[in-house]
């Protein structure tokens, strides 16, 4: 079997995980309190998560814009989109009680992160093939 590639370059990549951050942040920042009502989420957890976001996407949007071939610091990355997904699903496991549309959104935002951290490693192997494989 073949093995997987992408065909976006690793510093694209990284630049849309950085959109999607500052997306997603301003959205639960600003919709932190209606969101809570509709997916049965603390609002107080939906806001800070959103705030974390915007550290994450300048550190992306920087590894992207100066450091694209930097194996440690796209690693830090995807160990961090990892870690997201990690403590997405952490979250349902009794942390919090949100309805069906919650854990539909909870699962569904760290399904689309998954795909991202995936995304980066294959192009971060593709950019570096001299290097240790990832």
């Amino acid at each position: 079997m073949a093995p997987l590639q992408t065909r976006y370059s690793l510093s694209s990549i990284l630049l849309f995980d950085a959109a999607a951050c500052v997306g997603m942040g301003a959205g639960l920042v600003l919709l932190a309190g209606p969101l809570a009502g509709l997916l049965a989420l603390p609002a107080p957890l939906l806001f800070w998560a959103g705030v974390i976001l915007f550290p994450v996407a300048a550190y992306m949007a920087a590894v992207a814009l100066w450091l694209p071939g930097n194996q440690p610091a796209v690693m830090l990355v995807i160990l961090g989109n990892v870690l997201w997904v990690v403590a997405s699903v952490a979250l349902l496991a009794g942390v919090v009680t949100p309805n069906a549309l919650g854990v539909a959104f909870v699962l569904g935002q760290a399904a689309f992160v998954a795909v991202l951290a995936r995304l980066e490693q294959l192009a971060l192997r593709a950019t570096c093939p001299h290097r240790q494989q990832v």
